[in-house]
Order: C-alpha cells, then sequence, then structure tokens
C-alpha cells in the first residue's frame, strides 16, 4: 500500500488501526483538543472518504487500537468518567494538562457500525493520565501511565483473566527511569513496540524500541532506528505504522526483521 492509497492525508492523521481483513481502519485526526476518530472502508483498492466516528465529537479522542479479532477497539478520551462532568485533565512531559487527560474507552465494531463507548474498569483507569492503549488477543490491555516516584512515563499491562481486568502491572523493563509510552502489542505478545527517551535516544527526541518475550520473560529493548511516536502494527505484522517528527504518518516494513528475532513457541 502506497502512501497515496491511504485514507490519511493530513498532517495531524495518526494511529491507523486495521480491522483483521484490511477493509476498515479507524484512526485519529486533528491536534490537541481537537482531535476525533475517523473510520474508512475499502473496496477493492480504493478507499472511502474518512467519516467522523458517531460518538467523537464532543471531547477529545484519539489513539485508537484495534482488538486482534476485529470486534472492538479500545481509545483514549478526555470525556467525563460520569455525564454531566467534565472533561478530564491530563499529566506528561513532567506538566500538568488541564482538559487534556485520558481514560481508556472500549468500542464494539459490528460491520461497519461503531458502537457506543464504554469506559473500562477504575483498576485500568487508576488515574485521569492513563494513555497510549494496546490490545492483545487474550483481551488485556498495554497502556502508559506516569510512575508514582518519577512521574515518568511508563508501560504498564492490565491482562484479561477470569472474565476481568486484573492489577495492571509495570513492564519489567520500563523502569520510570526514562519515559516510555505509544505500545504496539503482537497479539500473542511475543514482542511488544514502544517510543521512549532512553539511551542511545538524541536529546529531545523518541526513538522506535521492541521487546520480545522470552521463555524467562521480556528482553532487554532493542532500537529498531528511526525516530517516531504512536506505532501501530498491520494485522499480518508485516508493517509497522508510526507518526513522525512532521506530524505524518510513515510505514517500516518489520517482517523480516521480526522473523530472525521472534523466539518460535513449541
Amino acid at each position: 500500500m502506497s502512501e497515496s492509497d491511504t485514507p490519511w492525508s493530513k498532517q495531524d492523521d495518526a494511529d491507523p488501526a486495521f480491522t483483521p481483513d484490511r477493509k476498515t481502519v479507524v484512526f485519529a485526526r486533528g491536534n490537541g483538543l481537537t482531535r476525533h476518530l475517523y473510520i474508512a472502508h475499502r473496496d477493492g483498492d480504493l478507499w472511502s472518504k474518512p467519516e467522523r466516528a458517531p460518538f467523537s465529537d464532543q471531547w477529545m479522542d484519539l489513539e485508537p487500537a484495534m482488538a486482534p479479532d476485529g470486534s472492538y477497539l479500545v481509545f483514549i478520551s478526555n470525556r467525563p468518567t460520569k455525564p454531566g462532568g467534565k472533561s478530564l485533565d491530563g499529566y506528561w512531559n513532567g506538566k500538568s494538562r488541564p482538559g487534556r487527560g485520558g481514560n481508556l474507552w472500549r468500542v464494539n465494531l459490528t460491520g461497519n457500525v461503531l458502537g457506543n463507548p464504554e469506559r473500562l474498569p477504575d483498576i485500568v483507569n487508576a488515574s485521569t493520565a492513563t494513555y497510549s492503549p494496546a490490545v492483545a488477543a487474550d483481551g488485556s490491555v498495554y497502556f502508559t501511565h506516569p510512575d508514582p516516584q518519577t512521574h515518568h512515563t511508563r508501560l504498564y499491562v492490565s491482562h484479561f483473566a477470569d472474565g476481568r481486568f486484573q492489577t495492571p502491572q509495570p513492564m519489567p523493563f520500563s523502569d520510570g527511569v526514562v519515559a516510555d509510552y505509544d505500545a504496539a502489542v503482537a497479539p500473542d505478545q511475543s514482542f511488544i513496540v514502544f517510543s521512549s527517551n532512553r539511551p542511545p535516544t538524541p536529546p529531545n527526541d523518541s526513538d522506535l524500541f521492541v521487546a520480545f518475550a522470552t521463555a524467562t520473560g521480556w528482553g532487554q529493548p532493542i532500537r529498531l532506528g528511526p525516530s517516531g511516536i504512536e506505532a501501530r502494527l498491520d494485522p499480518d505484522l508485516s508493517t509497522l505504522y508510526f507518526t513522525a517528527a512532521d506530524n505524518r504518518i510513515y510505514c517500516l516494513p518489520i517482517a523480516r526483521w521480526l522473523a530472525q528475532h521472534v523466539e518460535k513457541k513449541p
């Protein structure tokens, strides 16, 4: 797929989240408080004109992450936790962000139709600075949250077991000393891609890293190379989409590279 064949065409488009058949994509459009979710559908080689998701109008909605089976997506919103409330305040890069907070919300996708958003439980949304979701095949959700001591953005996972989300745990390689954010996870949780300012990232930049699951736990992150944020994986894991410094979406072929690194499961 070339850039001209995609439904995103503007600066500040981000986070393309595809259904497994790649016939539907949801992405964010806009900047700051003007960000909303858009949806487009593909017929053959042609994409429909993106339309704003019907529920995404009053509040800031961003960072959609599709469930691997395409039945729902999780996204970030500053919308109130209860009807009639005010927009959430957030925190990142060491600063409070009035009105730009985030909680994780879920919306079902039936055919080409998005349902009504439902907020994930408090055990996941422990604060108003919960961002950057990624969804695994078993329903587990990865996300970011400020470390309680350093306040640097840290990666967490809430595993889904026995019909409910479990207490979130920090990823072992994400220690809160450096800032880690914007995860994309393989459906089987064999690897995770994320952005970070950890070495050897240049000052005031965000590089893409990947970490692999092993028999003894998560390995140490490996720098992928390009700088970027808001990573998303193609359904067949052949391509990584990310936002570069010019606020446009780029793609990076990764299938051959991953084949050399992912540990084969018995």
